[in-house]
């Protein structure tokens, strides 16, 4: 039966006061809205059966499978790496060094800039988080420093991908050197949820960054910051 068809004869079944069309709308609604009555302590020991598979067959892919396949891309890596949910896609010639203790969401993304001689870096520091739908583009040089922390949904601008210029971005021609910098995170420095940082940009040790904020320029050591663009709301204890 093709696709027209079975629309045909959904909308038939839905729409039409025909008395078989009523009828099998019936049973399509009584389907449905079927379940399995079960007592609740069964339904309690399914879900928890579940859960203790899902985890099982989740740490198995981990160990044997998405780690492994992750450290054949990577540069370096340290020791005692928590790759979780997956495999992260990485694009382009980049060159990613991980420290020891990092904890990576599989649902991220790494990209290298394709344009020039140099591959592009990301070099990451010990004990980070970077999680979920996190995307780091890399134009020259990404450095993530000691102990940083970046929350789900940040963007990592180093290279935007495509010219200023309409002209050169309908021709496909890629961007300029100059839309194109690096991006320091130093030490202890957190990103809340969905902050992006621009490509030029160096964040000070233990600089926190508001959620949806976005970061065009410098920030200095130990501020709370937030805002678009992201401007300093007030120092935080443990400056010098």
């Amino acid at each position: 039966m093709s696709t027209l068809s079975i629309h045909q004869t959904r909308r038939w079944i839905k729409q039409s006061e025909h008395p078989v069309a009523r009828k099998l709308l019936h049973i399509v609604k009584a389907l449905r809205a079927f379940e399995i009555s079960l007592p609740r302590p069964i339904c309690h020991l399914l879900y928890n059966g579940y859960r203790t598979l899902r985890t099982a067959v989740s740490e198995l892919m981990r160990v044997f499978w998405w780690t492994p396949l992750f450290k054949g891309r990577l540069t370096a890596n340290g020791k005692r790496l928590n790759l979780y949910g997956g495999l992260p896609y990485i694009s382009g010639p980049l060159q990613i060094s991980l420290g020891d203790d990092c904890r990576i969401s599989g649902q991220t993304t790494f990209t290298g800039r394709t344009v020039g001689s140099e591959s592009p870096r990301l070099i990451v520091g010990h004990n980070v988080d970077i999680s979920w739908m996190t995307t780091i583009a890399v134009g020259r040089q990404v450095r993530i420093g000691d102990n940083v922390r970046i929350a789900g949904r940040a963007f990592l601008a180093g290279y935007p991908g495509h010219p200023l210029n309409a002209e050169e971005r309908a021709a496909g021609l890629p961007e300029a050197d100059e839309q194109v910098g690096d991006i320091i995170l130093e030490n202890d420095v957190w990103l809340a949820t969905g902050v992006s940082v621009m490509a030029g940009v160096r964040i000070g040790r233990g600089t926190i960054v508001a959620a949806g904020s976005v970061v065009t320029r410098d920030l200095p050591a130990f501020v709370l910051a937030g805002g678009i663009p992201a401007k300093v709301i007030h120092p935080l204890d443990g400056g010098e």
